[in-house]
């Protein structure tokens, strides 16, 4: 599966691109981007880590991380960052983080759905969790609206914009992602 592009109703997931640099610094170098992820905001030159590490891990066999790039279907410009990492047990952990300037218009839980898709329809995985910050409304509501089910506080989890802060896991196991067709 190199290279990975998978269509939704209005979202694309591309491989990364050197060239997505800016893009990406512009969610992980924001404060508000940021405020509900597992990091402080991100220097330049640590985004292009990001990106560079991205391009690396495709190339690994078997690949077992899929950092990709959100577009808009008519556009190929990186509007989010999607992760999902492979873990034994046929299972995968999700992530991803959108551009401010396209939240509140349903994308998150698009991009949900595709990493979702990916992982049991395309990959075979069994479960697929992602960890999210407890003030995360939205992203509760993303993974909630794809069937992925509220399952365990980890306290203190991560330290980030100088605190210990507690992560929410949500979980969906692949038959109850399967639809009758």
């Amino acid at each position: 599966m190199n290279p990975i592009t998978l269509e939704g109703p209005r979202l694309t997931f591309r491989e990364l691109r050197e060239d997505d640099v800016d893009a990406l610094f512009e969610i992980y170098g924001s404060e508000v981007a940021t405020e509900h992820l597992s990091f402080d905001p991100r220097p330049l030159d640590s985004v292009a880590g990001v990106i560079a590490s991205g391009i690396a891990d495709r190339q690994a066999d078997p690949r077992t991380v899929y950092a990709l790039a959100v577009t808009l279907n008519e556009d190929p410009g990186l509007i989010g960052y999607a992760r999902l990492a492979l873990e034994a047990h046929r299972a995968g952990q999700i992530g991803f983080a959108l551009n401010p300037s396209v939240w509140g218009r349903g994308y998150g839980t698009e991009t949900v759905q595709l990493l979702l898709q990916l992982g049991f329809d395309q990959l075979g995985l069994h479960r697929i969790w992602g960890a999210r910050s407890p003030k995360n409304a939205a992203s509760s509501g993303a993974m909630s609206r794809n069937g992925m089910v509220e399952e365990a506080r980890i306290r203190d989890h991560v330290f980030t914009h100088g605190a210990w802060r507690d992560s929410i896991t949500h979980v969906v196991l692949e038959d109850e992602w399967r639809r009758p067709e």
